[in-house]
């Protein structure tokens, strides 16, 4: 064994001593990372076909991102919201203009997201629709949902692990087929405030739903006065080869949930955006972050939607996207069961045959690629957006080598 390898032995071994056990990563120690590659400790390059679920859709280190957060670090990092901040203002009017909506709470990770937004929802059923005193308002969401794994939100989720042994689960919820559009045109009722959606299901395996779905749901929440909210935290910011997944479908929900790539692969960013008679109902003292829309978030955020305001990446995940997925559905018949998704976003259902997808999922790190599985067989594919056809090209025979 090389001093290199007991290198990251060593860091492995420390991390299952030190860290809790709530991952199970490859054992790939990365040091550095660069466009689409990561660098390991013993200096293998890997092309990274996960952009940690999203969050680097432009890539390891993009040079604009960097730079922006290099100068703010020399200006001020966090005032909290006691104060204002030069940076807050200009990155929420961006972001606003950028969805189309009036106004923007930024938050943290996706999880304070998707909490935040639940919490506004409530608020405006009280405030607005009337859903208060002795009335419980209710939210409906989809089978197979992944929000988040926080109380609230392991209490609507269908995966038992990441479920049991969590309880008590909070009230309030209601789960339908995702999909199903007269399904959740049964579950609406006087009481219900919002849907909570994510359009195109990422950890349930790159689930895309029929066509006319997201379509019904748009007009069955504004029949209905409920709001729809669009969990884009992982589908979001040209992920799919639009801005927005619901893009595709040419839905404007009422709330968008955005996180993950908002940060650009640097620091953790979220948000809520919304209409003012949405986001309106939140008055001082009722909801807060202390580090949400700190300057160095906010001018990193305000970057990453310049950047999203070009185009540019939207089109190269549409083009790429056709690519990959011509590439991986030619693998049909031969390990691959199917292919889903959009854009540089796939879900591959492997023969169970060939293995579980985490063991098929080793076998490519091996071979220098990196992927996650999700759901037994099912191995998702969604490389930085900055790939080139070529790596593509060279990640795809490396899974037909796997395959084979």
């Amino acid at each position: 064994m090389t001093a290199m390898h007991t290198m990251a032995d060593a860091l492995i071994a420390t991390e299952n001593r030190y860290v809790a056990h709530n991952y199970a990563p490859l054992p790939v120690v990365a040091a550095s990372a660069q466009g689409a590659w990561i660098t390991d400790v013993e200096g293998r390059r890997y092309l990274d076909c996960l952009a940690a679920y999203s969050a680097v859709n432009f890539g390891h280190r993009h040079p604009e991102i960097i730079a922006t957060a290099h100068a703010q670090l020399d200006a001020v990092t966090l005032v909290s919201r006691a104060f204002h901040s030069d940076q807050l203002a200009p990155f929420c009017e961006a972001l606003a203009g950028l969805c189309g909506k009036d106004m923007v709470l930024p938050m943290n990770s996706g999880a304070e997201a998707v909490e935040s937004g639940i919490k506004v929802a409530r608020k405006w059923g009280a405030d607005v629709k009337g859903v208060d005193g002795p009335r419980i308002p209710n939210i409906i969401v989809a089978h197979n949902n992944f929000h988040g794994r926080t109380t609230t939100i392991i209490s609507f989720s269908d995966d038992d692990t990441a479920r049991r042994g969590f309880g008590p689960y909070t009230p309030g919820f209601r789960s339908v087929p995702f999909g199903d559009a007269d399904a959740l045109a049964r579950a609406i009722d006087d009481d219900t405030v919002a849907v909570l959606l994510e359009p195109i299901q990422g950890e349930a395996g790159i689930i895309v739903p029929p066509d006319d779905y997201l379509p019904r749901v748009r007009a069955l929440c504004t029949e209905r006065n409920v709001l729809m909210i669009a969990d884009e935290i992982q589908s979001g910011l040209a992920r799919t080869g639009r801005t927005f997944a619901c893009d595709h479908w040419g839905v404007v929900p009422d709330v968008y949930l955005l996180g993950k790539a908002l940060g650009g692969g640097v620091i953790p960013v979220s948000a809520v955006v919304a209409d003012r008679d949405v986001l309106g109902v939140l008055h001082p003292g009722e909801h807060g972050s202390t580090f949400g829309g700190n300057p160095l978030a906010s001018a990193i955020g305000r970057t990453v939607v310049g950047i999203l305001e070009r185009g540019e990446f939207q089109r190269r995940s549409a083009e790429l996207g056709a690519h990959l997925h011509a590439r991986l559905t030619a693998l049909t018949g031969n390990g691959v069961l199917a292919v889903r998704g959009r854009g540089l976003w796939a879900g591959v259902d492997v023969d169970p045959a060939l293995g579980t997808g985490k063991q098929v999922g080793l076998r490519l790190a091996e071979r220098g690629v990196l992927v996650k599985d999700t759901h037994g067989s099912t191995l998702r594919f969604a490389p930085p957006l900055v790939i080139t056809a070529d790596e593509i090209d060279w990640a795809v025979d490396r899974f037909a080598e796997v395959l084979s």
